[in-house]
């Protein structure tokens, strides 16, 4: 194998096509997604940066990698509705897998953004998870939270797929970056379907660092942008969110961003 690779399997194993390449790898896979299926991106190297696309119609993904395999299953049915319908439909479908450049790694950038992330850790960050779910329902997943739609005057199928806490007062998300890196702005999009949607007045940020930080909040559609900074961190989790005295018992996050920059390499510590 090359230093990159990508595979379209099936359920069983079946290798549908497969493409290689040093630093860049394209693959135009002519056939129709089946149930089961997967797209696997393989590296020979793991702890570094890369662009990848899983599908023509979302977003590069800037990630940190720290697998040599990451397995990408294609979502169906319930799965599917939290995604833009048009993804992964029809016979041709544009895959790409690169390694990120230098000025990319050191580029300002919202570090929080993951448009291929999944359920499971499977060595590809940012990577976000919850202590709940709202009934295990793909349009209430924590991955909603990251995947850069911002859409957030309505709740359920895409665009409005929000992370949902199941009316749980204890409902916490963490977001795990997957290496050091030093921020300095955080912005959350809460849901605003108004009258249906309740939402927070305060919240408490918790760093990987020991430290943390109380927010607040209003009823609003706009962002809420706090400027805090924070150096060497791992990940961070929002959690302790306190709701409006409101008779709706639905808060729930849309979006969040976290803006800065990769730790230097030679600042970086373990957290």
């Amino acid at each position: 194998m090359e230093d990159l690779k990508i595979t379209v399997v099936s359920s069983e194993g079946e290798i549908r096509c497969e493409a290689e390449g040093q630093d860049q790898v394209l693959m135009v896979y002519m056939g129709e997604y089946q149930p089961g299926d997967a797209i696997v991106f393989e590296t020979r190297e793991t702890d570094a940066y890369y662009v990848i696309r899983v599908d023509d119609c979302m977003d590069e993904a800037y990630v940190y990698v720290t697998a040599p395999k990451i397995v990408y299953t294609i979502p169906f049915h319930e799965k599917k509705i939290s995604y833009n319908p048009k993804c992964f439909t029809g016979e041709r479908h544009y895959i790409t897998m690169r390694k990120a450049r230098e000025f990319e790694n050191s580029s300002y950038r919202n570090l929080a953004k993951n448009v291929m992330d999944q359920h499971g850790d499977l060595g590809c960050y940012p990577h976000a998870f919850a202590n709940v779910e709202t009934r295990g329902e793909s349009v209430f997943a924590a991955r909603n939270a990251i995947d850069g739609i911002l859409a957030n005057e309505s709740h359920g199928p895409w665009p409005y797929e929000s992370w949902g806490i199941n009316m749980q007062d204890d409902a916490e998300i963490t977001l795990d970056f997957g290496r050091p890196v030093d921020l300095d702005q955080v912005v959350l999009y809460t849901r605003a379907d108004f009258p249906h949607d309740n939402w927070w007045v305060k919240a408490t940020l918790v760093f990987s660092d020991g430290t943390q930080e109380v927010v607040e909040m209003e009823k609003s559609v706009k962002p809420h942008q706090f400027c805090i900074q924070k150096k060497h961190i791992t990940w961070m989790k929002l959690c302790k969110l306190i709701k409006a005295d409101d008779p709706s018992p639905f808060p729930a996050l849309s979006q969040m961003e976290i803006y800065g920059v990769n730790s230097s390499q030679d600042n970086s510590q373990d957290e």
